[in-house]
């Protein structure tokens, strides 16, 4: 049973649909995600395949896969959790800077122990970051890329945000590690600017540069992964973010919508649990 939508109507540059829903024995609320309309289902569900592998810590889980090629769907156990965008639109605005640094570090990091798999996300955007009161975690498994060889070019990379993608990417080439900076870099742009292409000035000046270098039209002057976690948390300890258990220090007002959407979860699914 579907209980709400997770992303807002008409909302930009998400890759997948995903439902709040109740698990089909009615015992669990699941994340539901399914293809985007006119995407292609079968692919998107060969790659919801490949990231239901990938185990890593700072990636939202693929608990079930399920459907036909022409249908397939994947869900994962429900947590309260804000797509980056709503986490802007409750703060009324751009995150404060070390809030920006802690989540860009954690995704990095993320990011980091995907590439030494080989595994290439190739879907890294603001509406695939999903804020929970832990920190981040990675999703829109649809646009993942596990074989950056044999990927997907920007023609199959629907419904990225504009800004997202590489230039190398836009132009035809493969879907690689370096776009995936490129990606992270856009997504700092939009939690430091409210936007993922914003003029340079914009970017608070503490995160300029790292944000300017992610963000390079030559994919060999973009760092490592590794390298932004440690420009942006120096003396952060590999392997100490992504997963992490601890609560993360989030803006009184984002820390609200997600308990108002944790009560809305628990008050639709109530009346299933009485039936």
């Amino acid at each position: 049973m579907t209980l709400a939508r997770l992303d807002a109507d008409g909302s930009r540059g998400v890759p997948e649909r995903r439902y709040l829903a109740r698990s089909a024995d009615g015992g669990h609320t699941v994340l539901a995600c399914l293809p985007p309309l006119g995407g292609d289902p079968a692919r998107w569900g060969a790659e919801a395949q490949q990231a239901a592998r990938l185990t890593q810590p700072g990636f939202w889980p693929v608990a079930q896969l399920g459907g036909t090629s022409a249908f397939p769907w994947y869900a994962s156990r429900y947590r309260p959790a804000l797509p980056l965008p709503a986490v802007l639109a409750a703060h009324g605005g751009p995150l404060p800077e070390p809030l920006v640094r802690t989540l860009g570090g954690t995704l990095a990091e993320a990011l980091a122990s995907a590439h030494v798999l080989g595994v290439v996300h190739g879907g890294v955007c603001p509406a695939g970051v999903l804020l929970t009161a832990c920190g981040p975690l990675l999703g829109c498994f649809g646009a993942m890329r596990a074989n950056p060889v044999a990927g997907a070019s920007a023609a199959s990379a629907t419904g990225l945000e504009t800004g997202c993608l590489a230039p190398e990417i836009a132009a035809g080439g493969p879907v690689d590690r370096a776009g995936d900076v490129y990606a992270l870099g856009a997504v700092l742009a939009f939690a430091a600017t409210g936007h993922t292409v914003p003029e340079r000035q914009e970017i608070p000046a503490g995160l300029r540069d790292i944000i300017t270098v992610c963000r390079s039209r030559d994919p060999e002057g973009r760092p490592e992964p590794a390298k932004v976690l440690a420009e942006l948390l120096p003396g952060a300890a590999y392997g100490a973010l992504a997963g992490s258990t601890e609560p993360v220090s989030l803006p009184g007002r984002v820390v609200e919508a997600l308990s108002r959407q944790s009560a809305e979860v628990l008050a639709a699914a109530l009346p299933t649990q009485e039936r």
